[in-house]
């Protein structure tokens, strides 16, 4: 079960974050079936009428370059790509396994589905952490707010009212009159 775990976590480090969503690159797919990323690719665009656009996508040059910069690739220039590359959802990358339909890529498309289940549950735990820091939050803000008010009515009594004043004891007012 531990390889399983790491394999998972291979896969989960791979799925990147594109245009709002959780995808793969076609050379990482490609590479956890066991099969050139031609002959993926090759097999993908036999096969287009099974990946709508929330499916798979094809990068614009900026996001490329975005990709190549964030991660090593190689070069356009001498054996490199030569064409942008595609990314995968994860029902893409199901489909993609379907079509490839070898044993090796039957077997990764249950660890891909792992990983993004995976994902999704650490997204959602985050989601919950982040709603109770909120909460919590707002409870001190208002505790904050309720120990100003008492330290300010503290300092008030501290103060001497001005002109309330009056000698402490017994006083005698000789030569005052009395009725």
């Amino acid at each position: 079960m531990t390889t399983g775990f790491v394999v998972i976590e291979s896969v989960a480090q791979r799925i990147l974050l594109i245009r709002g969503q959780k995808v793969m690159l076609d050379a990482d797919l490609s590479e956890l079936f066991g099969v050139p990323t031609k002959v993926f690719n090759q097999a993908i665009r036999r096969n287009l009428e099974r990946f709508p656009a929330d499916f798979m996508f094809q990068l614009t040059e900026d996001e490329h370059e975005s990709l190549r910069s964030q991660i090593v690739t190689s070069k356009t220039v001498r054996g490199g790509r030569r064409y942008l590359p595609y990314v995968f959802t994860e029902h893409g990358a199901i489909m993609a396994a379907t079509i490839l339909n070898s044993p090796k890529a039957v077997e990764m498309s249950v660890f891909i589905v792992r990983a993004f289940v995976q994902l999704r549950e650490m997204l959602s735990s985050n989601a919950e952490l982040a709603a109770k820091l909120l909460e919590l939050e707002r409870k001190v803000s208002g505790h904050d707010q309720a120990i100003a008010g008492l330290i300010d009515a503290i300092r008030q009594l501290m103060m001497p009212a001005a002109g309330k004043s009056r000698p402490i004891g017994f006083t005698a007012n000789i030569g005052a009159k009395r009725d």
